[in-house]
């Protein structure tokens, strides 16, 4: 498809010039001679870029210009003129123009212009379209009432400059959280710089914040920038900060009171303006308690507090967060895109998700990869998981074994986890009823790795039995 540029001049020498070049570099063409041409020209369809005279009859230049960034804000317009000033050149410049071009015309220097005017716009489109699907990658999935008041306050949040604790279980999303607070905030533009405060040796952590001389310590051949000042105009992302020393979480006091800060081994003032969201999993009014953590630090942090919930409180999210794992994961991989079978999912919400979002995640991708046929069911979900929801596993057919031995296996496991499963997991009466003794059942029982997962426990004579 043809670029299309828009003059806009009230020459007709230099319209029919510029035409005569521009189509000869093979971009389309459309001239007019006044502003209000040209304006209802973009009503019609809107040009990749605009060559516009100041000198207009009727409305000038700068009016067109001021009127065509109301409506139309990425389009590029390059200012042409035959009487420029610099005033003039500064004046359009702050209302939006590309650039300022002075008559008369070089062809070389208008069609350069184009060009950068064009692939600035270019990287421009393909900024926005890669922040967009950044924004969508970083959007908390879910309708629940628990993710729909946490999308409310990380909404209120966002906008302020005020520090934000985000706090929950390891699994649920605490740094999605953190971006998406980035994502909405007036920052979105600048840098979001992440640390790991549980992943740096303590010996490190300080020259990783704050940066260190060249000579700090062996090993520090130059000077490093520290995450503090790689942060600023942007958000610094403190995870897991209840596991940072005492001593380091004085400094990080001192940054959030004053913005300043110095270099390992070095002794100039550094002033950033970073806002900082920290995360951590622990509680952290008991790790003040047991002396782990600064009080000071913890009422600095804590301004606008968010708890991001474990699944196990918002179950019903459970499909969206699957559909969305299922369509990350076609993307990235070649295998195309899965489906889960209805039936799975009153499964997936009974099982408690100790690991959060993050286990479901998990066990979503381990599903798409280990199961060969397109719709995964109830008989590709894994015998542990179907175990610990006491839900009967799917009936195998004997005559897939390739051994007699492994066919026994199978069938004895069925066999015996049905059985105690309808005696409730009392051993003796099961070893009663299909006519074992209660020894040679315990020992069947722990060779193929029977237990009461499903949050029964034995009853009777029984109860002291476990099985690791």
């Amino acid at each position: 498809m043809a670029i299309r540029v828009l003059v806009v001049d009230d020459e007709p020498n230099i319209l029919r010039s510029l035409k005569g070049v521009l189509e000869d570099e093979g971009y389309e063409t459309v001239t007019v001679s006044s502003g209000e041409a040209a304006l209802e020209e973009l009503k019609k369809e809107a040009p990749d870029v605009v060559l516009l005279d100041v000198w207009l009859p009727g409305m000038d230049g700068l009016e067109v210009l001021r009127r065509i960034k109301t409506s139309h804000p990425t389009l590029p317009v390059i200012i042409i003129s035959g009487h420029g000033t610099i005033e003039t050149a500064v004046r359009a410049t702050r209302m939006g123009a590309f650039d300022f071009v002075e008559k008369p015309l070089s062809v070389e220097r208008v069609l350069v212009s184009l060009q950068n005017a064009l692939q600035v716009s270019r990287l421009e489109a393909e900024n926005l379209i890669w922040r967009q699907k950044a924004e969508k990658r970083y959007h908390i999935t879910g309708h629940s009432r628990a993710v729909l008041q946490l999308r409310e306050f990380i909404e209120r949040a966002a906008p302020s400059n005020a520090t934000v604790l985000i706090t929950g279980e390891n699994g649920t999303g605490k740094e999605l959280a953190a971006r998406s607070i980035h994502f909405l905030s007036p920052r979105r533009n600048r840098p979001l710089i992440e640390v790991n405060c549980a992943a740096i040796p303590e010996e490190l952590i300080e020259s990783e914040l704050f940066g260190h001389e060249k000579g700090a310590f062996t090993g520090a051949q130059e000077r490093r920038r520290g995450k503090f000042d790689l942060a600023d105009g942007g958000t610094l992302f403190l995870d897991e900060i209840g596991d940072m020393s005492l001593k380091t979480q004085a400094k990080i006091l001192r940054i959030l009171q004053e913005q300043t800060f110095e270099r390992v081994g070095g002794s100039r003032t550094i002033r950033v303006d970073v806002r900082i969201v920290a995360a951590t999993n622990k509680n952290l009014p008991k790790e003040i308690e047991a002396g782990r953590f600064r009080q000071d630090l913890y009422f600095r942090l804590n301004v606008i507090p968010i708890h991001v919930p474990p699944l196990r409180e918002r179950l019903e999210d459970i499909p969206l967060l699957v559909e969305d794992f299922l369509d990350e994961l076609s993307r990235e991989s070649s295998m195309g895109r899965k489906e889960i079978a209805p039936e799975v999912y009153p499964l997936l919400g009974r099982y408690p998700w100790p690991g959060n979002v993050r286990e479901l995640k998990n066990f979503v991708e381990r599903l798409v990869i280990m199961t060969p046929s397109r719709i995964i069911g109830v008989k590709d979900l894994p015998e542990d998981f179907l175990r610990h929801l006491g839900q009967d596993l799917p009936r195998s057919d004997p005559f897939q074994y390739a051994t007699f031995k492994e066919a026994r296996h199978h069938f004895e496991r069925e066999y015996l986890l049905r059985k105690l499963r309808e005696n409730d997991w009392n051993v003796s009466l099961t070893a009663q009823n299909i006519g074992l003794e209660r020894t040679h059942l315990h020992r069947k029982m722990k060779s193929l790795g029977l237990r009461p997962t499903d949050g029964s426990e034995p009853v009777g004579e029984d109860q002291s039995v476990r099985f690791p």
